[in-house]
């Protein structure tokens, strides 16, 4: 497996996770497009970048994206890893993602919420579904061709 390749896979569906995020937050969730990057970035920062205000901030935000992007990454290449030793049909491959990205949301809403307390406010439909879709697009990512080696 290239390394690389899991890298890219995890970025693309990072960039997909967010942008969705931030707009289903915005447009159907009642709440600012800037609040899920807050949330992010007080992993680092701390409490007080938590809205109110869920304003734009560039310092908090490019502490987010640093974070949400790094963790997207580490988790490319984690899925790359396990997927491509089972050897799955393309659309196995996009479920086992999908299931991935929910077990990731468990793990971050329900697991490192006595980390990070306020993730669990997020605990709603919309994190839920932007994670099945951030592992669903690594799953697809994978289809594409970009990886199908081991080794």
């Amino acid at each position: 497996m290239s390394l690389r390749s899991g890298i890219i896979a995890g970025l693309i569906a990072g960039l997909v996770f967010m942008i969705l995020e931030m707009v289903l937050v915005a447009t159907v969730g009642g709440g600012s497009a800037w609040g899920p990057p807050r949330m992010i970035g007080a992993i680092v920062l701390g409490r007080e970048v938590l809205p109110p205000p869920a304003t734009f901030d560039l310092g908090i935000f490019l502490v987010a994206m640093l974070i949400h992007f790094a963790l997207s990454a580490v988790l490319g290449v984690l899925f790359a890893m396990v997927a491509l030793k089972m050897r799955l049909s393309n659309t196995m491959m996009i479920v086992l993602g999908v299931v991935f990205g929910l077990l990731v949301y468990l793990i971050n809403f329900y697991g490192f919420t006595a980390l990070f307390p306020w993730f669990a406010m997020a605990r709603n439909w919309i994190s839920i579904f932007v994670h099945a879709v951030f592992g669903g697009v690594l799953g697809w990512w994978l289809t594409r061709g970009h990886i199908r080696t081991i080794g």
